[in-house]
């Protein structure tokens, strides 16, 4: 499937950047250098962070890239996005329904279905799973980002499990497992390719794509970006896509969807990078009509965060967490097992 998104639209529903400001300016605009243009009319701005946008490809008009030099003229419509949501502060607390697997007085694990998003940003100022959870808990912590409860996050169409802090002392406790790398996450994949080896390591650093900014890339000489590993093993092979475990000992943004793409083995219906097209297979029309109906059945990365483990902040205990496949995995799973099993592959 071909974006017919211009850049702004790709970069605003990227999970990365929110809109904070769009003008129009008045018909007798005399020129005006667009980050002073700005600087007058965004409250509480400092020129550095104006300017900051501007390097990161962030300040738009007429839905166009521009640098900061670029001369506002009237009628031009200036947006400008920055790294943080303006609407934080402002979070409101909805009746979303939740799938609580696990809860207790300090901390809560949740089951995210795909299509859900962990926190508000541009174009998801409500709907969340944060909304829901304000609604659900009073008083929760709050992160570094200023997200109340969220330990971690995962992608709004990777399905699977969240573990969300209840209390301050916990959110300190579960956060420094997940720096310190000890605690478990294991993620069931299907993927482009017959991969050969039944298990290995992808090391490679993660950082923003240089070209494709809605992307993130692996620097194998870790030049940039920040140190990466991902482990992996093989669970089922059906011929032009391999289903696998995947065992995060980092945590990047879309670690496992920009290792499995550097290695060759793009995630099944990743549409952001690139599996959603034919990688894998024959030029058949029954084959692309197969695939075709795959994708429809799974309309999203076959990514599911299936394990979770960690230490109870209070009482120590080894808490360990599973959640099955959700249907739209497993339907498209069968239909591939069925194939795999029909052709002899």
């Amino acid at each position: 499937m071909e974006s017919d998104k211009n850049p702004l639209e790709e970069i605003q529903s990227s999970d990365t950047l929110y809109e904070h400001y769009a003008f129009i300016a008045d018909p007798g605009q005399s020129p005006l250098r667009v980050d002073k243009f700005l600087m007058a009319r965004v409250e509480n701005v400092t020129r550095n962070k104006i300017q900051q946008a501007a390097k990161a490809g962030s300040i738009f008009v007429d839905g166009n890239e521009v640098k900061s030099n670029y001369k506002v003229k009237g009628g031009d419509e200036v947006k400008v996005l920055f790294s943080h949501p303006p609407y934080e502060n402002l979070l409101v607390p909805e009746d979303i329904s939740l799938d609580i697997v696990y809860e207790d007085d300090i901390l809560v694990v949740v089951n995210k279905p795909a299509g859900l998003v962990v926190h508000p940003g541009h174009g998801n100022y409500s709907g969340t799973l944060l909304n829901g959870l304000l609604y659900h808990f009073d008083q929760l912590p709050k992160n570094s980002n200023e997200r109340p409860g969220l330990v971690h996050r995962i992608d709004k169409d990777t399905s699977g499990l969240l573990v969300v802090a209840k209390t301050e002392q916990a959110m300190t406790h579960l956060a420094k497992q997940f720096f310190d790398k000890s605690s478990e996450r294991r993620y069931v994949a299907l993927v482009w390719g017959d991969v050969k080896e039944d298990e290995g390591s992808i090391k490679g650093a993660i950082g923003r794509h240089p070209k494709n900014r809605l992307q993130m890339a692996v620097f194998e000489d870790n030049s940039q970006g920040k140190e990466a590993k991902t482990h992996f093993k093989v669970l089922e092979r059906f011929g032009y896509v391999t289903l696998i475990e995947c065992q995060l000992e980092t945590g990047r943004t879309h670690q496992i969807r920009a290792h499995l793409k550097f290695i060759g083995h793009t995630l099944f219906n990743d549409a952001r990078y690139g599996g959603d097209k034919i990688l894998k297979g024959t030029s058949f029309t029954k084959y692309k009509q197969f695939v075709d109906n795959c994708f429809v059945l799974l309309p999203r990365q076959a990514l599911h965060a299936q394990t979770l483990g960690f230490i109870h902040p209070s009482t120590g205990e080894k808490m360990a967490f599973e959640t099955p496949l959700p249907e739209d995995f497993n339907s498209a799973l069968e239909k591939w097992r069925q194939y795999a099993q029909h052709k002899n592959l």
